[in-house]
């Protein structure tokens, strides 16, 4: 990115930030809370770049004073090499923040957690990748809220789905990379002989929408279908038709939800997660129209798809995509899991930068 580029892109964006404060400070603004939150999040991205380039301004001005009266005093020649390394460093963050990001980013995200081969070993790995993602956000301050589950006899999960809220950190910019699927190698409960197995889980990530209307649905392509929920093992826990599946004819989307006991709050969070679905697809639809198809996260939740490996006897986690390996796999369980999706977010970095350069 030339000097040239950076200075006008970086005075669009100052721009941008000044006009999204004013509008911010218009209390009409704040009586549509998905226009509010739209420009929130998007003025907090702004601001950071706004901070460093200050910070940019800042150290070349004290740099330039220094190094004039470095020329007689010592004391301001050291200081004007301490302010240097300094600039260099504020410099290359500013150009890191201006890296063209992807748009959904700052989005908060929907979390599907699907067990796969293996069983009830599945499953209950399916609980602990649920477990270790709980654990990570409550870690950020951010919040989670479980929308469906199905549990399996043994404790575990069949299938899970949690939404994430982080604000203007975006959840999904940072739990994009654990769509795919999970391999685990460890002694199963169920066996005897202590023989390790592997079996595999599969994570679904989704942007998630910020507001109804953003993906509008007519009632005249839905399929709205109600049956009873039930529990573990198939047990009912429910007398009343309440759980919710619906299906977008024209995609063939679906989502359901049985876990409220209302089947209005079930209809009402199969809504959200088919949104969020549809947001998906737009965007792949959109990135394959540009020549620049997305990868499916999961095509099937078997285990010549990996993408990490989580090894028990060895305490090892490894990133199939990035490389990256530790052997600290129950801090990594405990929700310790920012240097794997960290390596697999550089990736993405380097790879946008090439992409500037090309």
């Amino acid at each position: 990115m030339s000097s040239d580029s950076l200075t006008a892109g970086l005075a669009v964006l100052v721009d941008e930030h000044t006009r999204l404060s004013e509008e911010l400070s218009d209390p009409a603004v704040h009586a549509d809370a998905g226009r509010a939150r739209k420009l929130s999040r998007r003025y907090a991205e702004l601001d950071r770049i706004v901070v460093a380039a200050r910070r940019v301004d800042e150290l070349r001005d004290d740099l330039a004073a220094a190094e004039e009266l470095g020329d007689d005093d010592p004391e301001f020649a050291a200081e004007a090499t301490r302010l240097s390394a300094e600039l260099e460093a504020a410099d290359a963050e500013l150009r890191d923040l201006l890296i063209p990001r992807d748009p959904d980013d700052a989005r908060d995200a929907i979390v599907e957690i699907k067990a796969g081969e293996g069983g009830d070993e599945s499953a209950l790995f399916a609980g602990d990748l649920l477990r270790m993602y709980e654990r990570w956000i409550a870690s950020h301050g951010w919040s989670s809220q479980v929308l469906t589950a199905t549990h399996s006899d043994l404790g575990g999960f069949k299938d899970v789905t949690i939404a994430v809220k982080a604000g203007a950190d975006g959840a999904y910019g940072w739990l994009k990379f654990e769509g795919g699927v999970h391999r685990v190698q460890r002694v199963p409960v169920t066996e005897s002989q202590g023989r390790i197995h592997t079996s595999a889980a599969g994570v679904l990530v989704f942007p998630e929408v910020d507001e109804p209307e953003e993906i509008h649905l007519e009632d005249k392509d839905l399929r709205i279908d109600v049956y009873r929920s039930s529990g573990p093992g198939g047990q009912s826990v429910n007398t009343t038709d309440s759980a919710v599946r619906i299906t977008h004819l024209p995609t063939g989307i679906t989502a359901s939800c049985q876990n409220e006991k209302s089947q209005l709050q079930n209809k009402e969070a199969a809504l959200r997660m088919l949104r969020a679905r549809i947001l998906a697809k737009q965007a792949e639809e959109a990135a394959a129209e540009a020549a620049d198809i997305r990868r499916s996260q999961v095509r099937t939740v078997d285990r010549s798809e990996r993408i990490r490996t989580y090894n028990f006897p060895e305490n090892r986690i490894t990133d199939h995509r990035t490389g990256f390996k530790a052997y600290n796999l129950d801090q990594v369980l405990a929700g310790d899991l920012d240097a794997v999706i960290g390596s697999n977010r550089d990736a993405e970095r380097a790879a946008r930068l090439e992409a500037l350069g090309d």
